[in-house]
């Protein structure tokens, strides 16, 4: 798969992981947001680890992270808790919850971190170790978090501005679905830096009906766009519906990916997409916790280890379509 110049690869760890992806499979069924399920086989661990993401019902970005997880708990004989919410406040009650059961460790996204503090520290001072994934790359290690999986969102950012400058475009709308989201206010930033008339449209992604009617008003209004991004997979497909619907001729970029995407990428409907492996940020995640705990290893070196970000576009999308329709990808 193509990658953008001068963004760090894959640790040596994460690239060893990608290798075996293939020997791995997922037990368990799906549960409901803010359950809990247990994943485990193999030879049996012990550990009981907590993964706590701040998704959103119907966000299917996290039913791919949340499958890494399982795969590496089926690995590692790991029995897997899983919850989410995607209120701050809320979902730092599920990380307390988790460490009131006194859990052998906790992996937690950190979209709002401030959020966040509390639950973590208190996780930490009742001795159980805490790695971040997805978002929080600039905060965990303020919070004494051990480690964190995910790409940088301001490069990722860069990268999307950089691509959309190449196909001769200059005023994006970045669509977020989330207000206070740490990483989307970073990718919305790094387009930005790169096109300073990117103009930034929040919709209330928990309402797929709204966030068409905002966007399709928004370009009914708005002239001057000649671009528009979603920062999310199942959000950009929402975003196609809503230029047809406005009679617009703006190029569709997207963040993350899921076999429509890929299959619309293929397709010429979305230009491009920026990929950040959101099954090895789950995987990676469950993973070091156990490595941790056998052995005191920490992934890393005190920086974040990156899973992205990639491009794929229509050069390369066919390398990762046959991934996406098996949910990994």
């Amino acid at each position: 798969m193509k990658k953008i110049p001068a963004v760090l690869a894959l640790t040596a760890s994460a690239a060893a992981v990608a290798m075996i992806l293939a020997g791995c499979s997922s037990q368990g069924g799906r549960v409901a947001n803010n359950d809990s399920g247990t994943t485990s086989g193999g030879k049996n661990s012990g550990l009981t680890i907590a993964l706590v993401t701040h998704a959103a019902p119907g966000d299917t970005f996290w039913d791919i992270v949340r499958k890494g997880a399982e795969d590496a708990a089926k690995k590692d004989g790991v029995k897997l808790l899983y919850a989410s919410d995607p209120d701050g406040s809320k979902q730092a009650q599920l990380v307390q919850q988790y460490t009131d059961q006194k859990v052998d460790g906790i992996a937690v996204s950190l979209a709002k971190p401030d959020a966040l503090a509390s639950s973590v520290k208190a996780a930490e001072a009742a001795g159980i170790p805490v790695v971040s994934l997805n978002a929080g790359s600039a905060a965990y290690k303020g919070m004494g978090i051990l480690e964190h999986f995910g790409q940088d969102e301001d490069v990722a950012g860069a990268a999307v501005g950089d691509k959309l400058k190449e196909e001769g475009l200059s005023h994006p709308i970045c669509v977020e679905q989330e207000q206070g989201n740490v990483a989307l206010d970073a990718r919305c930033a790094g387009i930005k830096k790169v096109l300073p008339d990117t103009e930034t449209l929040y919709v209330d992604g928990t309402d797929n009906s709204a966030v068409q009617s905002t966007v399709t008003a928004k370009l009914q209004a708005d002239s001057a766009a000649d671009s528009i991004v979603g920062l999310g997979a199942p959000y950009t497909v929402i975003i196609e519906q809503a230029v047809a619907a406005a009679n617009s001729k703006v190029k569709i970029a997207s963040f993350d990916l899921n076999s429509a995407l890929a299959t619309d990428i293929q397709s010429g409907k979305i230009i491009f997409t920026v990929d950040q492996q959101p099954f090895l940020q789950g995987y990676e995640a469950i993973d070091s916790l156990v490595l941790y705990k056998q052995g005191g290893f920490v992934l890393g070196g005190g920086q974040p280890t990156l899973t992205g970000p990639a491009i794929v576009d229509k050069d390369n999308v066919a390398d990762v379509l046959k991934f996406a329709k098996q949910g990994i990808r």
